[in-house]
Formats: C-alpha cells, sequence, structure tokens
C-alpha cells in the first residue's frame, strides 16, 4: 500500500511544485469563499445528459503507478479518447509538470493541456464533481476527499486535483466531508442518485461513517433527495470495488443501461440479477418506474498475463452530438456498439480503443469528468 505523504484534508501552504503552489495558493480563500456565499443555496449536480462547457481529463506518465510497459500504450488510448471529445466539446488534459510536451504532442491542438501536478488518469474519480444553482447560471465544484480507491494506488497530488480544476475554470469550491470518487454515483439531475454498496459501504473509504450518514451528506452534497443502493459491482473488481459505472449508465430520466449476465457459470450472473431486481422494485424521486435495458456484452480477455474481467461498456462518455464508448479489441464490441446506436439514434456513436484502460480497473467514463454548462 502506498501511503503519501501529505492530502487534500491536511493541505495547507505546502506546494508540491511551483506550478502548484501558483494554482493552489487560493485554495483556502476558495473554499471560505464557496461556504460563504453558496453554502446557504442549493446545488443540484447535472444529468451528464445535460450540456456540458468542456470535459476535465488527466495524463497518464508514471510507469510506477501500475502501467510498467504499458504506459505508451495506455497514454495512445487517453490521446485517441481525448481526440475524439475534442470533435464535439473543449477538453482539458491536466498532465504532471514536464510532461505537458509529450501529452501536447499525442493528444494535438484541438486538446488544452494544463500543467498541474497529477498521479494518473482517473479524472471521474479524482477531479471535482460539479454542480449547478437552481437558475444554472452559477457552478460549483464539490470537493470530495481522494485515498486512491482505499490505499491501493498513491494519490498525494490526484486528492489536489479539484484545487487545481476549480482554480483554472474560476469556480468556487466546496468541500463535502467524506471519501468519494466520482465513478462510485450516477445522477438523473432530478433528484435520484444510484450506487453500490460494495463500493460506498467499503470501510476502506469512510470507516467511520455509518450507512445513514454517507447517504445523507451524498444526497446533501448532489442536491438530490433519493439514494438507491444496488447490492453489486461487477465480480471482482478488486480496485474500484464495485463502481456502478462498471454495472449502470442513465439513458435519460428513469431509463437505465444495466448489465446482465445470462450465463449461469458466471459469477456475474447472479449479481446482476440482485441489481436489476433492486431496480424493479424501485421509483425514482419523482415517483417514476425504471424503464431498464439489458446490456448483456461484456468480454473478459488476457492482456499481460491478466485477465481482464471488468471491461464495461456502459463506461461510456457523453456530449451533445456524441457517445465515446470503450472498445475491447474483442468481438463483444460489434454488438454493444450496435445496440448502443439504437439507443442513442440522434448520437454518433464513437467506439475508441480502451484495453489498456480495462486492464488498469476502468474505461471512457473513468478518464472523464464533464463540466455542465451554465446559462
Amino acid at each position: 500500500m502506498h501511503l503519501p505523504p501529505m492530502t487534500r484534508r491536511g493541505f495547507g501552504t505546502a506546494a508540491l511544485s511551483a506550478t502548484a503552489a501558483t494554482l493552489i495558493g487560493g485554495r483556502a480563500l476558495a473554499a471560505e469563499t464557496a461556504g460563504t456565499s453558496a453554502a446557504a443555496e442549493k446545488y443540484t449536480a447535472p444529468a451528464e445528459w445535460e450540456d456540458h462547457s468542456c470535459c476535465v481529463m488527466s495524463w497518464p506518465w508514471d510507469r510506477t503507478d501500475g502501467w510498467g510497459s504499458l504506459l505508451p500504450d495506455v497514454q495512445g488510448e487517453i490521446a485517441g479518447i481525448a481526440r475524439a471529445i475534442a470533435r464535439s466539446e473543449p477538453v482539458l488534459m491536466f498532465a504532471e509538470p514536464g510532461h505537458t510536451d509529450e501529452a501536447r504532442t499525442l493528444c494535438g491542438p484541438a486538446v488544452t493541456v494544463v500543467e498541474y501536478p497529477v498521479n494518473d488518469c482517473w479524472t471521474r474519480d479524482t477531479g471535482p464533481i460539479f454542480a449547478l444553482d437552481a437558475a444554472k447560471t452559477r457552478r460549483i465544484g464539490l470537493d470530495f476527499g481522494f485515498n486512491g480507491w482505499g490505499g491501493k494506488y498513491p494519490y498525494d497530488k490526484d486528492d489536489l486535483l479539484p484545487v487545481g480544476v476549480c482554480d483554472h475554470l474560476a469556480v468556487p469550491r466546496r468541500d463535502v466531508p467524506m471519501v468519494l470518487e466520482g465513478g462510485s454515483v450516477i445522477t438523473d439531475g432530478q433528484g435520484t442518485l444510484i450506487t453500490t454498496e460494495e463500493c460506498l459501504l467499503n470501510p476502506n473509504r469512510n470507516p467511520t461513517m455509518t450507512r445513514g450518514q454517507i447517504e445523507s451528506t451524498l444526497l446533501s452534497a448532489y442536491g438530490a433527495s433519493k439514494l438507491i443502493w444496488l447490492p453489486y459491482g461487477l465480480a471482482n473488481d478488486t480496485i474500484t470495488n464495485g463502481h456502478i459505472d462498471l454495472v449502470a449508465a442513465y439513458l435519460g430520466p428513469a431509463r437505465i443501461l444495466l448489465h446482465t449476465q445470462p450465463d449461469t457459470t458466471s459469477p456475474n450472473h447472479a449479481r446482476m440479477a440482485a441489481n436489476k431486481a433492486v431496480l424493479e422494485a424501485a421509483t425514482d424521486a419523482c415517483g417514476r418506474r425504471f424503464a431498464l435495458v439489458e446490456m448483456q456484452q461484456q468480454p473478459h480477455f488476457r492482456q499481460n498475463g491478466l485477465l481482464v474481467e471488468t471491461f464495461s461498456y456502459t463506461n461510456y462518455y457523453l456530449t451533445a452530438s456524441q457517445v465515446v464508448v470503450p472498445l475491447s479489441g474483442e468481438p463483444a464490441d460489434t454488438a454493444a456498439l450496435t445496440q448502443l446506436r439504437t439507443l442513442f439514434p440522434g448520437r454518433e456513436v464513437v467506439g475508441s480503443p480502451a484495453r489498456i484502460l480495462a486492464w488498469g480497473g476502468g474505461g471512457v467514463h473513468c478518464v472523464t469528468q464533464h463540466v455542465p454548462r451554465t446559462r
């Protein structure tokens, strides 16, 4: 286990580098501004299908952070995803000092590279979660704690990423007193959150908080009124401990794309059936029953001697005109893309290679964080 010397909660006047000092210098002021001007006002994290102003990503650079000889391959995948998204919305790529040139070279001129200390590329989990006021004229960045998915990977720099992103975007930042990764929660922006017990109740995240405290903190932060707990993530998801974005995604209000597994010999058969049963019995915050669309393609493959069991087609990224979908390089890609094209007839469905990202524990959604547009 990697134990970094400093976390976001303990961060004061020290800086990780000269660049970090410049960007982080306003941390205390930004948090105070958020607390004084916006604390009494309700902000709501919007649904991902609502308009974006840009997409935030981070550049993988450290071979010792798990990538080893696969670092060039995952950099190629990140650059490919960034270029695809940049066709329809601006992309900000936060890159470790000393690695901005390689990020610019591989991502191309359509992607804006921002120099700022980062550990890795999982921006959905490490970046701020953005919320809007009732008039949708102001944004705020929700700054949850990040602890490397329970101390599995270095996180000293990534825990500070919300500071740099909010500073760069000139958005007030609100500290939220719990550990959370953005990939562990999905929202409809209309009062409903969905998560998994397997992840949020894991004692490696918030061991001193009860289920009730976790729920109330989340609902308050997201501006939501109902949290639906699914029991499981994917089997053998040892990195994220069951992130929701690997098993489900919102297609629209009260419409869910849900992994199911018809193969009774698969450990995911019973797990996904249990998730489906919860959603079939539930209503959302508006009292609506869920329309469930099943995604049964979930390829397993070997990469560098490791059996990858957590590749997921629900791990896509929406823009106003596109659905950027992870590709495994396996035959299942074809059927998954065909299904997604029927589900998003008004958007171009774009496949982007993400085999190495899946080896690392995630996909397209995991490495992107949308910034909602204000009016």
